[in-house]
């Protein structure tokens, strides 16, 4: 975690414990830093899970080794590693989930593919197997920890620890979910974001809670960016460990099944936004509204145009309310688009209607809105029922001074 801490973020949240779930760090000594870098989580016989997964077309040996194991639907473990990802390694980085794997399982009594594994850091170095497998034991035998120990060991050039939760009633009963997550740079998801993990005391059958959870990346992780750019590690995993006793959820018709949706949709949407008030140099979270579109999925690729535009993103660091930048973004976007239906706004205040300027419009609201912390560009284009969010940050120079030392 980096000393210095976002002037965006937020307080860690109280977060209840989550029954079938045991949390426990440990330090693997990745890094010559001073810090836990393992966190290890221990799940009761019985539990599902769901997981969404990058696309990039260079995954790391942990996203090809979750996306094989997610086939069976079931889980005892979790181990996530912070400071390496283990990606473009080769035969040596599949090797050095094998063994973490195997270790797990071995010490749970289970099969390794009930182990899931993800790792986050530096591309390009091979996992060490001995540290590894040492963090693991050590982890074993070290106290159960919280969520937010959990949070933090599993950041990188986070600012600070990442937390969710929420409730709902299903089946009569009360279930929590809490979840944790970790992301500052490389957030473009063409999926989900960097690393989340989710667990709740739910009984879910596998088939619904990865549906359930592909419904919400769609509306939360996948509507982020940092910098337009998608890791090789990009994983997110929902855990279901049943302890709460309700008939488990196996479809839409369950009882519940609408209180669960809405309540993990919740807590993917309060994590997708952590990350983006961590961006790296971040100073301001920026939401994009783009509406009147041909389609939502017109709508969505406009946003993202806007929303990964350098020269948007370095107006609003500057507090310039320079809206020709966002109908270069508009138009470069390749999707329906007419000029002269056009228009944009900062905030409330409508500065661009029908291809022109608003003539004589005060700019001193908009002054005032682009100083905040969070600032709210909207766009009507016109021509349909198309309406797309997505969530941005500005980009600083301490964007640039983050990831020009990231290796050392």
């Amino acid at each position: 975690m980096s000393t210095s801490t976002s002037p965006l973020a937020t307080p860690f949240p109280d977060m209840a414990s989550v029954a079938g779930v045991t949390l426990r760090v440990a330090r693997a000594h990745y890094k010559t830093w001073d810090r836990t870098d393992l966190t290890l989580a221990e799940l009761a016989p019985g539990t599902t899970v769901a997981g969404v997964l990058t696309r990039s077309k260079c995954p790391s040996p942990e996203v090809e080794w979750c996306r094989a194991a997610l086939v069976l639907g079931q889980a005892r473990a979790l181990v996530v590693n912070a400071g390496n990802s283990n990606a473009f390694t080769g035969h040596r980085g599949r090797a050095a989930v094998e063994a973490i794997a195997a270790q797990a399982a071995a010490q749970l009594g289970c099969q390794p593919s009930d182990v899931f594994v993800a790792s986050t850091g530096v591309i390009g170095v091979p996992l060490p197997i001995d540290k590894a497998q040492a963090g693991v034991a050590a982890a074993f035998a070290a106290p159960e920890a919280g969520w937010r120990d959990a949070a933090e060991t599993i950041g990188t050039t986070d600012t600070y620890p990442k937390g969710a939760s929420a409730t709902a009633v299903v089946d009569g009963r009360t279930v929590t979910i809490a979840a944790i997550i970790k992301g500052s740079g490389m957030i473009a998801p063409d999926m989900a974001t960097m690393l989340g993990f989710v667990f709740t005391d739910a009984a879910v059958e596998a088939p619904f809670l990865q549906a359930a959870l592909a419904a919400a990346n769609a509306r939360t992780f996948s509507c982020i960016t940092v910098d337009g750019d998608t890791s090789t590690s990009d994983t997110v995993l929902a855990f279901a460990t049943g302890a709460a006793g309700n008939t488990p959820l196996a479809d839409d018709d369950s009882s519940g099944a609408d209180a669960f949706r809405a309540a993990l949709a919740d807590v993917c949407r309060q994590l997708a936004l952590l990350v983006v008030r961590d961006g790296e140099g971040a100073t301001k979270l920026i939401e994009v509204t783009v509406e009147g579109a041909e389609s939502d999925t017109s709508a969505h690729r406009i946003a993202l145009s806007i929303a990964n535009s350098p020269l948007v993103k370095t107006a609003i660091a500057g507090e310039d309310a320079n809206w020709g930048r966002v109908v270069m973004a508009v138009g470069k976007a390749g999707e329906p688009a007419e000029r002269d239906r056009l228009s944009i706004l900062f905030g409330a205040t409508r500065v661009a209607r029908d291809g022109l300027a608003v003539e004589g419009y005060d700019e001193a609201p908009v002054a005032a809105h682009l100083k905040g912390q969070e600032v709210q560009i909207g766009v009507d284009l016109g021509l349909g029922e198309g309406r797309a969010t997505v969530w941005t940050c500005d980009l600083t120079h301490g964007y640039i001074s983050i990831n020009a030392d990231y290796r050392s």
